[in-house]
C-alpha cells in the first residue's frame, strides 16, 4: 500500500492522575504524572502503523526544539513513524495539554498553542513526500491552517494527484465557516456529528445526519462525508449512503475515550486508500476505535488490523435505526 502523511496537530499530553476535579478556590492532589504524545499526527500516525505495519506512515508538522519535542521524535520513531518531515523548531515551545484526569471520570485539557500553531504550508514538501494520501487535522487548532494555509496545502496535494483527508476539532466559537473554504478540496472528510452538524448548520441529531452529509457534499466536498458518533457511523459518497452502528461493549471494557476519534479514523484512511466498499471502511473504522477504546491512552490499546477485527467477533453490533 502507498505512504499515508499525517499533518497538522503535535502536542504532548502531560496526564495529571487526581482524586476528584476542584471546585474554584480549591487544592485537589496529584497522585500521579505521565507522559505521552497527542495530537491528530501522533495519535492517527501511530495508529496507521500499528494497524498495517507495512504501511509508510510519514509524520508531518512542527515541534519545539527541546524536550518534549525530542519525546515526540523518539516516541513517533520508535513506533516506526517516519519522522523526517517532523520540523524541530528552535524559536518555539512543543505544543502540550495539561491534562486532568479523574480515575474512572472524564479528562479535562488545558492547551498550550505551541509550534503547531506556527505548522503552515511551507513545512511540507510535497514533492519529497512519497504518498497517495495527505490526512491533515485538526483544523480550528491550526492558526495558520485555519488562516488559509489549510485551503493552499489541500489544493496543492490535489493538484500533484495526492488524495487529501481532513477532520477538525470541535468548537463552539462559531469558527466553523473558516473551514467551509476548504471542502472542495477535500477528498474524504471524517469528523464527529458535532463537527458535521456545525459545518453544515445543521443540528447534529440522528435523523439529520444524511441531511448534514449531503450537505457537505454540496458544499464542495469531493469523495466521501463521513460522520462518527458513539453509536454509530455514516458514510455518504457516489455509491450512495451507509450507516454502520457501533459495537456493544461489556461493562469495564472501556478503559478511556481518548484517541477513540483518531482510531476510527485511522481504520477509515486505510480502508479508503485499499480501496474498500463504504460499509467495509465505516466497519474497520470501528473496529479500530474499539481496539483504542480498551485503553486509558489514545494508542496503547491499538493492535494490528487482524487482531482488532478478531476482537470485535467477541461483541455484537448495536441496534440502530436511522
Amino acid at each position: 500500500m502507498p505512504g499515508i502523511a499525517v499533518a497538522g496537530t503535535v502536542l504532548v499530553d502531560k496526564i495529571n492522575e487526581i482524586a476528584r476535579y476542584p471546585m474554584a478556590g480549591e487544592l485537589t492532589e496529584i497522585t500521579g504524572l505521565q507522559r505521552a504524545v497527542g495530537g491528530c499526527v501522533p495519535n492517527v500516525a501511530i495508529d496507521l502503523k500499528t494497524l498495517s505495519p507495512s504501511t509508510a506512515v510519514y509524520a508531518v508538522g512542527r515541534t519545539g526544539q527541546d524536550e518534549d519535542g525530542a519525546f515526540v521524535h523518539e516516541e513517533l520513531s520508535r513506533r516506526g513513524v517516519d519522522v523526517r518531515f517532523l520540523r524541530a523548531d528552535p524559536s518555539s515551545r512543543t505544543s502540550f495539554s495539561e491534562v486532568m484526569s479523574v480515575a474512572g471520570g472524564q479528562r479535562t485539557f488545558f492547551t498550550y498553542a505551541g509550534a503547531s500553531a506556527d505548522f503552515c504550508r511551507e513545512d511540507v514538501d510535497l514533492s519529497a513526500l512519497p504518498v497517495s494520501m495527505l490526512h491533515l487535522g485538526y483544523f480550528l487548532l491550526l492558526d495558520k491552517i485555519d488562516a488559509g494555509d489549510g485551503l493552499r496545502l489541500l489544493r496543492d496535494a490535489r493538484g500533484q494527484g495526492i488524495r487529501t483527508s481532513a477532520d477538525l476539532v470541535s468548537n463552539n466559537a462559531g469558527a466553523y465557516f473558516k473551514v467551509l473554504p476548504c471542502l472542495p478540496y477535500i477528498d474524504d472528510l471524517i469528523v464527529n456529528e458535532t463537527e458535521a452538524g456545525g459545518l453544515a448548520g445543521i443540528p447534529p441529531l440522528d435523523e439529520n445526519l444524511r441531511a448534514i452529509a449531503e450537505k457537505l457534499r454540496a458544499l464542495g466536498v469531493k469523495g466521501r462525508v463521513i460522520i462518527h458518533k458513539p453509536d454509530v457511523s455514516v458514510c455518504l459518497s457516489e455509491r450512495g449512503f451507509t450507516a454502520v452502528s457501533s459495537y456493544e461493549l461489556p461493562a469495564g471494557y472501556i478503559q478511556g475515550t481518548t484517541g477513540a476519534g483518531d482510531a476510527f479514523c485511522a481504520g477509515c484512511l486505510l480502508g479508503i486508500c485499499a480501496g474498500e466498499s463504504d460499509e467495509a471502511i465505516l466497519s474497520f473504522g470501528s473496529a479500530a476505535a474499539v481496539a483504542a477504546l480498551g485503553a486509558a491512552d489514545a494508542v496503547s490499546g491499538m493492535r494490528s488490523a487482524e487482531e482488532a477485527v478478531a476482537l470485535c467477533k467477541k461483541f455484537e453490533r448495536k441496534k440502530i435505526c436511522l
